[in-house]
């Protein structure tokens, strides 16, 4: 792991573009692997901009998000596919068609899954993966468990993750119980990660994710076994390091 140490959740998002836009410039057709919440937002948003000038093009890009929640349409306010839209798809010239979220809705889940990672193979693998950390180590929707899932899967979502999550709705009872995400096994296979972790609360998951025992009750602790992560850590993120 090289590990990284930003002074701002802006500074942070300014270098993790540029990482981004290494890849896109050396092949416009590269695979991207994306993620939601509000930490890849700065990033996100400093390549909107950088599409804006002229300087990124992302017509020919792919990509396949890691997660995604069950039973709530593409379009409610908090799928993870209209994340992606509302944040950073719309705002440049991606082709919709190139873009692959996790359907939440299908009658047949278990398909989807295992046709899911089939199409991350097809399309040549993740080029670069871009992860958060939870308060918990869990990285995608994994959640600490006994034995690191592989492929992608149904998961029920802790009671942990699910308050994390319930700013997001009106009430703690919208926020749904499952959700569709990439295993460990399918993270791990993509050529390059980065993984960005901001303030205090997510400090003593980054300590046992880089100095603890790989262990599937951190799952993130396992990206020590991947031979390019980078991590991007403010200094509330990197304090008990």
């Amino acid at each position: 792991m090289i590990v990284k140490v930003f002074p701002s959740a802006q500074l942070i998002g300014n270098a993790t573009a540029a990482l981004f836009v290494a890849k896109i410039v050396n092949n416009p057709r590269c695979v991207l692997g994306m993620a939601t919440g509000s930490t890849p937002l700065p990033t996100y948003k400093h390549l909107v901009e950088l599409c804006n000038m002229g300087i990124l093009d992302f017509s020919q890009v792919r990509s396949f998000n890691l997660d995604e929640y069950v039973g709530i349409s593409r379009s409610h306010e908090q799928s993870y596919y209209r994340f992606m839209f509302d944040n950073l798809f719309s705002k440049v010239n991606i082709d919709p068609q190139n873009v692959q979220v996790p359907n939440p809705v299908s009658a047949n889940l278990e398909d989807d899954c295992r046709a899911y990672d089939a199409a991350i193979e097809a399309a040549g693998g993740i080029d670069l993966q871009i992860l958060g950390i939870g308060n918990n180590g869990h990285i995608a929707f994994n959640e600490p468990c006994e034995v690191f899932p592989f492929g992608t899967h149904i998961v029920e979502l802790t009671q942990s993750t699910i308050q994390a999550n319930q700013r997001f709705f009106n009430s703690i009872d919208e926020v749904p119980k499952k959700a569709i995400t990439m295993g460990i096994g399918s993270i791990m296979k993509a050529k390059e990660i980065m993984i960005i972790a901001t303030g205090a609360a997510k400090a003593q998951a980054v300590k046992a994710m880089i100095q603890g025992e790989v262990d599937p009750q951190c799952p993130a602790s396992v990206l020590q076994l991947h031979p390019a992560v980078t991590v991007f850590l403010d200094s509330e993120a990197a304090a008990l390091l």
